[in-house]
């Protein structure tokens, strides 16, 4: 998967503002940025009457729109699925993933603090918080950008994720779950499902393999 950097605030606190800039400033330096949004309350995009509304209330569990520059997907879900398995199913070629909200999630964080929205991070002990963006000085141990200082944020993002990143061969995805691989499994897997499918009419010039498994 692309690099994830998960930027976490209470509400009002300008977290959508400041992700905006953001990913203005890193699509400018020429890379493709990812954005997921978690909402706690749930949410429509369908609109009734609709064709695509009228076959979900038809009773259809996923429903799926498709154009020339773009797809869009209406599924219903028992559990709300992980982002490692939505940003593996749907953001496999973008350089980086920018999460809003998932304040618990396994994912490093930067988080917005805003004077007039509150004093008190929500994220101040999770170990996985790296920076604060504020308009006051929130902390003495982590560093803390101008809430306004997208440009600086963007630098980090730049150089302690995009940068930095080696994609695996190999990505594994267990009942939604990402399951990292020893770099042992990772060749053994990658060997031999390879040889397997590059044996196979049509196949020789695989590059990109998606195999996906359901047990009964």
């Amino acid at each position: 998967m692309a690099p994830i950097i998960s930027i976490v605030g209470k509400s009002g606190s300008g977290k959508t503002t400041l992700i905006e800039k953001v990913i203005a400033e890193l699509t400018r330096r020429g890379y493709s940025v990812g954005v997921l949004k978690h909402d706690a309350h749930g949410f429509e995009i369908d609109h009734e009457g609709k064709d695509s509304w009228r076959h979900k209330q038809a009773g259809a569990s996923t429903v799926a729109l498709s154009s020339p520059d773009k797809f869009a997907v209406i599924k219903d879900v028992v559990k709300e699925w992980p982002p490692e398995r939505l940003i593996a199913s749907y953001f496999p070629d973008v350089d980086v993933v920018v999460i809003e909200g998932f304040k618990k999630s396994p994912f490093r964080k930067i988080e917005v603090v805003r004077k007039g929205n509150s004093s008190r991070p929500v994220c101040g002990k999770d170990k996985l918080l790296i920076a604060f963006a504020s308009d006051f000085r929130v902390s003495r141990r982590l560093p803390v950008f101008n809430i306004n200082d997208f440009k600086g944020i963007a630098d980090l993002i730049e150089k302690d994720f995009i940068k930095k990143h080696k994609a695996p061969g190999i990505s594994l995805m267990v009942n939604g779950q990402a399951i990292e691989l020893k770099p042992f499994i990772e060749n053994l897997i990658r060997d031999g499902v390879t040889g397997m499918i590059k044996s196979l009419k049509g196949c020789s010039q695989a590059k990109e393999i998606e195999i996906r498994i359901k047990q009964e």
